[in-house]
């Protein structure tokens, strides 16, 4: 299903229309407060201060984000609605207070005295908010409908300006209607600029996350799962495998005479694991805040390593940055220059700094601040700086237990984060077995296992996931191959 999306250019005079109205409305709300008598709190909170954020806001919004991000989010129209709906009650208050409030004022007000009346219209504001959600998430296609509701609104505000004019009110009122209908004026001009992509990319929206692109396809099952298993923990399952090395170690020795003095058997579980996510893209799945997201093509591979191989030297985290279509040598080159980036420098990490930062803490404070980062993540808000350097967040985190020489572990998943799969791998062994004419043959293996999280695809697409690792691990020439075509995840 192709996604519509819209935007605001800002080479188009309607986007600084809309901005100037945006914030032409903020002032008229600050001079509706210099000339009137003091509001209650929240009156004040509600009648005045928030009309005044949404203002700047919006304009904010309009002219430094209108190109990429304004379309994401429904907050600032959802805020003008509450605004709106906090005047219909405010009136409906005042008016029951003290009936003298409506002197002088037209008799169209008397109405805001009828709960009624007041109801019919935030169910309207309500009504104006979904049909704009819709908008932004591409349920309705078609921007025409919001363009008009938005005029019907102008229409309405400047018909009650001018009447109330005519009938003489005070400055204060004055300048709180002249801030509505610049709102309405700066909602219309918005609505008036938007214009379609059609350069046929996805663009994020509402729903969407720094790190990934909301699932929005799944099936009743999977949606309630997340509910029932909140944790990734709870959600695991694990496999435990073994693959014959001939092929691998025939690759690798061409691979090393070719230059790669560094290449192993590691490189190649690594390259295939990418090679899986081109052809089953839903392995790059991750579930963050009872939401799947897709990732999309890049593919974040999460280790830890040590700069000496010692038991004193400490671990410290890398995160490499791969894409679908790279090739054994892409990911050779990759991962050895961020190694050799770590090894090589005396000082920490911006990981381990981070993580000593922290430590630094008290323990009160420190669960305080670890329980802001999980709700912040819950959420999707975390700072991309800090989904850069947390090792929990990641399309699939490696461990090689060949260079301890002891077999694979079964690794649990982190809780924190999105991290979907630990695949761990094992040392290489002998084992001596008949061959097909019942003779004595000694072949050589290696274990692996992997530790993934169900909440993302079903059982089956993993099974078929594993099948295919194991016959590229089988034939891993076809690794040095550039990927012809990229199967997509989401239509």
């Amino acid at each position: 299903m192709n996604q519509i999306r819209y935007y605001v250019s800002r080479k188009n005079p309607l986007t600084w229309f809309a901005a100037a109205a945006s914030l032409a409305a903020v002032v008229m709300q600050v001079l509706s407060l210099s000339f009137g008598e003091m509001p209650g709190f929240w009156s004040f909170c509600f009648l005045r201060l928030l009309p005044m954020l949404v203002g700047l806001g919006f304009s904010l919004r309009l002219v430094l984000q209108g190109p990429k991000e304004f379309y994401r989010t429904t907050r600032d129209v959802f805020w003008m609605c509450v605004y709106f709906g906090a005047v219909a009650v405010d009136w409906y208050v005042r008016i029951h207070s003290d009936s003298s409030v409506l002197d002088g004022l037209g008799s169209s007000y008397a109405l805001l005295g009828y709960l009624r009346y007041v109801f019919a219209c935030c169910l309207i504001y309500l009504a104006i908010y979904v049909l704009y959600r819709f908008l932004l998430t591409g349920k309705m296609g078609n921007v025409m409908l919001m363009q008009l509701l938005a005029a019907v609104a102008m229409a309405v505000l400047v018909y009650d300006l001018v009447s109330e004019v005519q009938s003489g009110i005070s400055r204060t009122y004055l300048f709180e209607k002249i801030a509505n209908v610049c709102i309405a004026a700066a909602f219309l001009s918005a609505m008036l600029a938007a214009h379609r992509f059609t350069d046929g990319l996805y663009h994020p929206t509402w729903g969407d996350r720094k790190d990934g692109r909301r699932v929005r396809t799944l099936n009743g099952m999977s949606v309630v799962a997340g509910y029932i298993m909140p944790d990734r923990n709870d959600a695991c399952n694990s496999i435990h495998d073994t693959v014959e090395i001939s092929a691998i170690e025939r690759y690798v020795h061409r691979k090393r005479a070719e230059g790669m003095e560094n290449f192993g058997l590691f490189h190649v579980f690594l390259a295939a694991y990418v090679r899986c996510l081109t052809k089953y893209p839903a392995t790059n799945r991750f579930f963050s805040g009872q939401r799947v997201y897709q990732r999309g093509d890049e593919i974040q591979f999460v280790m830890a390593i040590k700069k000496d191989m010692t038991t004193e030297s400490p671990d410290t985290m890398i995160k490499l940055h791969l894409d679908r279509h790279d090739t054994a040598k892409d990911v050779y080159d990759k991962l050895n220059a961020e190694v050799e980036k770590v090894k090589s420098t005396p000082l920490d990490s911006a990981f381990d700094n981070l993580a000593g930062l922290l430590a630094s803490l008290p323990g009160l404070l420190l669960k305080f601040t670890v329980w802001c980062l999980k709700v912040a993540d819950y959420f999707g808000k975390l700072p991309a700086f800090l989904l850069e350097l947390s090792p929990f967040h990641g399309s699939v985190i490696f461990t090689s237990m060949g260079s301890l020489g002891i077999p694979p572990i079964v690794h649990h998943l982190y809780n924190f984060g999105n991290l979907p799969a630990f695949m761990a791998v094992g040392r290489k062994y002998r084992k001596t077995e008949l061959d097909l004419n019942g003779e004595p043959v000694t072949r050589r293996y290696v274990d692996f296992s992997v530790n993934c999280d169900e909440r993302t695809v079903d059982g089956f697409y993993y099974a078929t996931v594993m099948k295919y690792f194991k016959k590229l691990l089988r034939n891993p020439s076809v690794l040095d191959e550039v990927p012809e075509e990229l199967e997509q995840d989401i239509p």
